[in-house]
């Protein structure tokens, strides 16, 4: 190597440096910004967004674990602001228009992927993500089918891309429908896709709101484990095991906790104060994983199957809520 060769690499190894530090500064000056907990989760989301598509996410191998283990623990904080009556008594309300929104969301999914031409496996992880709770679904869903890497990314993309515009446009239409806080907790457990978003915009919504959305949510994320079987016998895959999200049973318990031990009262305002903070975070890591080369990557197709599946489920689930309530 002669001695101008050696400068420029030398100089090209500094600047590469030089832009990885800049990286990592930013990256943590707009995380502690999150922390403060002075923003709320769609300016989070919004914030990632930035983040992955102008300086970048320099930890971006580590994002999906701390996503995975960050929100469980916030939902689980969550719990210790609600009341078991309430939640049951939710529930029970958005059972029925579960059950109906999960099954024809998935059996539209079937034919629009068939009529699109879309892969097998890719529509059928949009679908189930779209109908249960999003990446957890697909998670759940993917050893079962054996899904290869893309397939399953170019679903997490949909999922991903269309949860960031809920936050925004749920609570907009919402308010421009006059929604109670009620019914729109209920319609964000039914038709926004993944817990995060459902738990930021019903929180933007209100506290009553909140509550409903979270229980009814993880109400049905349940059904993970009958579509699981489902999938199984459809795909002739008998081996796989259920990935069963035990999350939701420290929820539970948060839950009664919070209902029948007075003593847990004196701390719970702020476990559920550091929990809320932990779901911006959350958003403020998906939104920093969505960069243009994952966009990119989704393609038009599989985007295409799931804003079709979305709009069905939001429009059936909101016109139950309005007119059969």
């Amino acid at each position: 190597m002669n001695k101008q060769s050696k400068i420029f690499h030398e100089n090209g190894i500094f600047n590469f440096e030089k832009h990885s530090r800049v990286q990592q500064i930013i990256f943590v000056i707009l995380l502690i910004v999150c922390l403060t907990g002075i923003i709320t989760p769609p300016i989070a989301l919004l914030l990632g967004l930035l983040v992955a598509n102008i300086s970048g996410h320099p930890w971006l191998h580590l994002n999906h674990k701390i996503i995975h283990i960050l929100l469980q623990v916030s939902v689980v904080g969550l719990g210790f602001g609600m009341n078991v009556t309430n939640a049951l008594l939710s529930s029970k309300e958005g059972f029925i228009l579960t059950v109906v929104t999960l099954f024809s969301t998935i059996l539209l999914g079937t034919f629009l992927g068939k009529w699109l031409k879309t892969d097998k496996k890719t529509s059928h992880l949009i679908s189930c993500g779209t109908a249960i709770c999003g990446g957890s679904a697909i998670a759940a869903i993917t050893p079962v089918i054996k899904s290869d890497e893309k397939q399953t990314s170019v679903a997490l993309g949909v999922i991903f891309i269309l949860n960031s515009i809920a936050l925004f446009l749920f609570p907009t239409i919402g308010h421009w429908l006059k929604l109670s806080q009620e019914d729109f907790g209920l319609w964000c457990a039914l038709a926004i896709h993944d817990t995060s978003s459902v738990v930021g915009a019903a929180n933007k919504y209100g506290s009553l709101a909140l509550q409903i959305a979270t229980t009814v949510k993880l109400a049905r994320a349940l059904w993970i484990i009958p579509i699981v079987l489902l999938t199984s016998f459809l795909f002739k895959n008998k081996t796989s095991k259920i990935k069963i999200p035990y999350f939701i049973g420290f929820f539970i318990l948060a839950m009664i906790m919070n209902t029948y031990v007075p003593q847990v009262a004196i701390v719970t305002p702020y476990i559920v104060s550091v929990a809320k903070i932990g779901l911006t975070v959350t958003l403020f890591f998906i939104g920093s994983g969505l960069s243009s080369s994952v966009l990119l990557a989704v393609g038009i197709k599989p985007l295409i199957q799931g804003i079709l599946l979305w709009g069905f489920i939001a429009s059936l689930s909101l016109m139950a809520i309005l007119y059969l309530n």
